[in-house]
């Protein structure tokens, strides 16, 4: 039977509820607005507690016999060529937890890009996996990683032939994409499944002038963040799979021992909508978007001191296969400070917040969303910025190692590591000392540090010159980076 992509089953479930004047003895507390604090109603709207339901006994009956979510989920599966979708309220970072899971278990090898987002290393800890970590391809020049090739992780498997499977980020959050076909080919040859954390890619199935997206290239699993590219709300995630190598019914198993039992149905709604908006409109949308984003990038290319990476910066023999134009990545060294400095300096003076940032990038994401009016007021910051550059002069030089200076040594698994008895030390001392935590520079969230690698002086000079220039460490213990959580012993 075929199915009605013009249909929201979530959204018409909303209204129905609204239109039947449902009166709920069941959470949540504030039953439909009345019981929330008005000052809440007034920045919030009411239309957030309306839309406020029980997903069981509220937006479906009890026993689900109106299929509500089975219906939305296999009609984002039709959208974008998948054999069955799975939605999410936890964000990927649980979507990639569960894929992981599925794939591989406690003990076992798995392959993973050591590019990948601190949510795949939290996977890890948690289950006991064991990475195989794939090195990056490395443009040294720019200091920057893309992802690993195919050939990385065919000589991966051939030094670790009993890995369960393999796991890529594609694209990245600079827009760098992988080769994915040839990375699925590699493992499939071998019988392994291949998950992709597709995060930042959610808009890719929509426009042929994108990269291709994990479900054409072949992939096994691939993890969604519609809020990311899309018009989700945050937390809003998917996951798809499709082939015979995994079993529907253990990917679903993973995912509810993992998610909450009591899922914000906004957010299903948001996934929703973002599927039939795409279906409809999707192609002509992200066309727009397209060809804004040249304009854009031409006009901030024309700013002194700024330069937009491309295409043929980031694509080539040893870089990234391909290149989504969306997130503008605008390399600003020769204004003589830093990503950090720059960031804070819109969101001061222009009320403009940046996407990335980092000792030597800002980058600007755009999206369907935007248009000549949102782009005209990026343009008129970056041309402030570039005409105020002697303010940020002042800024601390950060030390930033060669690649092979990032990579340290993995002592123990991470999980090993992590739950140790374990000890803060004074940064200075921790070099050769075996790290009980994650350093993770925010955005983009990929981990500098993990637990079970024997930390160096170079990583840990990086580390500490960033704080001094503006780099967040949200989960490191001491976020100013004066002590270091080691392993004990």
């Amino acid at each position: 039977m075929g199915v009605n992509q013009a249909e929201a089953p979530i959204l018409e479930a909303l209204a129905r509820y609204a239109d039947a004047d449902e009166l709920g003895f069941t959470p949540p507390g504030h039953k439909q607005a009345r019981g929330a604090d008005p000052r809440a109603r007034g920045v919030l709207g009411d239309a957030v507690f309306y839309g406020d339901v029980l997903a069981n006994g509220g937006l479906d009956d009890r026993l689900t016999r109106g299929g509500v979510l089975a219906r939305a989920e296999n009609l984002m599966a039709d959208a974008v060529h998948a054999d069955h979708t799975f939605f999410s309220t936890c964000g990927s970072s649980l979507s990639v937890k569960a894929a992981m899971l599925t794939v591989t278990s406690p003990g076992h090898q798995f392959l993973v890009g050591r590019d990948a987002h601190k949510s795949v290393v939290a996977g890890l800890i948690l289950s006991g996996v064991e990475p195989v970590w794939v090195e990056p391809q490395w443009d040294t020049s720019r200091h920057l990683a893309h992802a690993p090739s195919a050939a990385a992780y065919a000589q991966a498997f051939a030094e670790h032939p009993d890995a369960d499977g393999a796991l890529v980020t594609s694209p990245t959050p600079y827009g760098a994409a992988a080769d994915l076909k040839s990375i699925a080919e590699v493992c499939h040859r071998l019988g392994k499944p291949l998950v992709v954390d597709e995060a930042w890619g959610a808009h890719l199935p929509f426009h042929d002038a994108l990269p291709s997206w994990a479900m054409d290239a072949g992939a096994d699993i691939c993890v969604t963040s519609i809020h990311k590219m899309g018009s989700g709300l945050e937390q809003g995630s998917v996951f798809h799979l499709q082939g015979d190598r995994i079993d529907p019914a253990e990917l679903a198993s993973r995912a509810d021992l993992l998610g909450t039992t009591s899922p914000n149905v906004l957010l299903y709604a948001g996934i929703d909508a973002w599927r039939r908006q795409m279906v409809q409109h999707g192609h002509e949308l992200f066309g727009q978007a397209l060809e804004l984003a040249t304009r854009t990038r031409t006009a901030i290319e024309a700013i002194g001191g700024f330069h937009v990476n491309d295409a043929k910066d980031f694509c080539g023999p040893g870089l990234a296969h391909d290149f989504d134009p969306l997130p503008v990545v605008m390399d600003i060294g020769e204004l003589g400070t830093s990503g950090y400095r720059a960031a804070d300096w819109l969101r001061t003076h222009h009320h403009i917040d940046a996407h990335l940032f980092d000792h030597r990038r800002i980058s600007t994401q755009l999206t369907h969303a935007d248009d000549e009016q949102t782009t005209a007021r990026l343009l008129a910051a970056l041309r402030d910025l570039a005409d105020h550059t002697a303010e940020l002069w002042d800024v601390p030089q950060v030390a930033v190692p060669a690649p092979a200076g990032l990579r340290m040594p993995q002592a123990r698994p991470p999980r090993d590591a992590y739950f140790a008895r374990h000890a803060k030390v004074p940064t200075a001392e921790a070099v050769g000392r075996i790290a009980a935590e994650m350093i993770t520079p925010y955005p983009p969230g990929i981990p500098v540090a993990l637990p079970g690698e024997r930390l160096t002086e170079p990583v840990l000079k990086y580390l500490v010159t960033g704080v001094k220039a503006g780099m967040f460490l949200p989960d490191a213990a001491d976020q100013r980076l004066k002590t270091v959580r080691v392993v004990e012993d």
